[in-house]
């Protein structure tokens, strides 16, 4: 079927890859089947905010500047994940360039990330409520402030706890896609992106290898199949894209006890914890699944630390400003050094040699504190005895009024059983696209394609961007 629909819809399945097509998704197989399907070429890192910004502007990370899920502020001397303001993207939106060709041109933005103070026309995030007692309040941001009210008085309080953390589960994506439908019912936006994050879930829970994952893709087929038939009875083709596939994973590399032990790494002693000192340290890393941007501010450092780097075990390659242009990463916010795991490897944050002197927040989810991604926040620890009336204990100790501490994550990362960042091993391993209008088919595309992809629905293939010069896209 060929379809001229002047509406589209672009659900990002996280982790959805061509060799999970088939029996247990069944809708997205017969949505391929009846349009077309082509593998995506990844970017370096595939992780979700990199590959989004590539898609949504065209550019390398070199370009657009998100060269992770975080990096290190060399003027704040802070490492910061998993920060919202739009701005942080460098280049040409594809909403913008779309409007500036066709004025009037409206689009929403469900959940995928970079979305507040954005130039679309409406957008619906993640943003807790942190009070001064330490809570951790659910709630979300939108753009117009009242789009977060009217969607959560028609399908009820957003289930963050289900989002991430030990509880993630199906109910969140569930959620987001009956918003995202909502929304496009009430204002029928040209361009709707939506973000459904359940497969990275089990994948990296259990590793996609697990029998037990086949249950985690039939759930998010049942989603987006009641959110592909939504939307397209009202009018809409539709694009399902992914970040990158997950592969199964069993070393944990723990690159800054490395650079610790060399005497490179500097840590500070606050209340009996160690504290992650990255402006007097030599060379620390900043760990993102498995990459790592390593930085070292001083030049002379900089061949040693590659080669200590290159001799550790479970890193695959390190590149230097070569290899950086090479993989379109060199950019000011990168590492002076970037360090790539091996198959089957991945990076753990952890910096410290004693988990006595670990910090209080590395026992909790916390996704802003920590100076690295860390996927240990999935599992309740398996070294308490009873962690759900740990639990239920320190959430009356919350309603009682007092200060706490929700301290159930463990510290052994060898329970993460799958993870991503580096290119897929084969097209089947990796990122996709599948597209309901058959005349937009190609063999294979890259990820900066996705844009143009995009404009392509609307007659806008083509297009130039604005604003997207080397100056402007490098600053940072």
């Amino acid at each position: 079927m060929t379809s001229t629909a002047d509406k589209l819809v672009v659900i990002n399945v996280v982790g959805l890859t061509p060799g999970l097509l088939g029996e247990h998704a069944p809708r997205m197989t017969a949505l391929a089947n009846e349009g077309f399907t082509c593998p995506l070429t990844g970017v370096l890192p595939a992780v979700t905010c990199t590959a989004q910004s590539t898609m949504l502007t065209g550019l390398a990370p070199s370009g657009h500047g998100i060269v992770g899920n975080g990096w290190y502020f060399r003027d704040q001397a802070e490492v910061r994940f998993w920060l919202q303001p739009n701005a942080l993207v460098h280049g040409e939106k594809v909403w913008e360039t779309a409007r500036r060709a066709r004025p009037g041109f409206t689009c929403s933005k469900i959940f995928w990330w970079y979305n507040m103070y954005s130039s679309v026309d409406r957008s619906l995030t993640l943003r807790p409520i942190y009070p001064a007692d330490g809570r951790k309040i659910p709630a979300l941001y939108s753009e117009p402030p009242d789009l977060e009210q009217a969607l959560v008085e028609r399908l009820g309080e957003f289930p963050m706890f289900n989002f991430w953390g030990p509880a993630s589960d199906i109910r969140s994506s569930e959620w987001i896609a009956r918003a995202a439908l909502e929304e496009f019912r009430m204002h029928r936006p040209d361009l709707q992106l939506v973000y459904l994050p359940h497969l990275d879930y089990n994948f990296q829970r259990l590793g996609p290898s697990d029998p037990r994952v086949r249950d985690d893709v039939a759930a998010i087929d049942r989603v987006v199949g009641e959110l592909v038939d939504g939307v397209r009875a009202e009018g809409a083709d539709v694009l399902i894209v992914s970040e990158y596939g997950i592969e199964d994973v069993s070393r944990p590399v723990h690159l800054n006890r490395v650079l610790r032990e060399a005497g490179l790494l500097r840590v500070r002693d606050t209340l009996g914890w160690e504290m992650l000192d990255p402006g007097a340290s030599r060379a620390f890393a900043v760990a993102d699944h498995q990459l790592a941007h390593v930085y070292v501010p001083d030049p002379d450092d900089r061949v040693r630390v590659g080669r200590l780097l290159e001799g550790t075990p479970g890193v695959e390659r390190v590149l230097d400003d070569a290899g950086k242009v090479a993989e379109g990463l060199d950019h000011a916010r990168s590492g002076e050094l970037v360090a790539v795991a091996e198959p089957g490897c991945w990076f753990t944050y952890y910096y410290w040699l004693d988990d006595a002197r670990a910090p209080d927040f590395a026992r909790t989810v916390d996704i802003h504190r920590k100076p690295g991604y860390d996927p240990v926040e999935l599992f309740l620890d398996p070294g308490l005895s009873a962690p759900k009336l740990r639990i239920v204990r320190r959430l009356l100790q919350k309603k009682l009024g007092f200060r706490m501490l929700l301290d159930v994550i463990g510290l052994d990362a060898s329970v993460v059983k799958g993870s991503h960042g580096r290119h897929a091993a084969t097209p089947e391993a990796g990122p996709l696209v599948i597209g309901t209008r058959s005349s937009l088919a190609a063999a294979s595309m890259p990820m900066a394609g996705v844009r143009d992809l995009i404009l392509a629905h609307f007659g806008l293939a083509g297009r130039s961007r604005a604003g997207t010069g080397a100056g402007g896209a490098r600053a940072g």
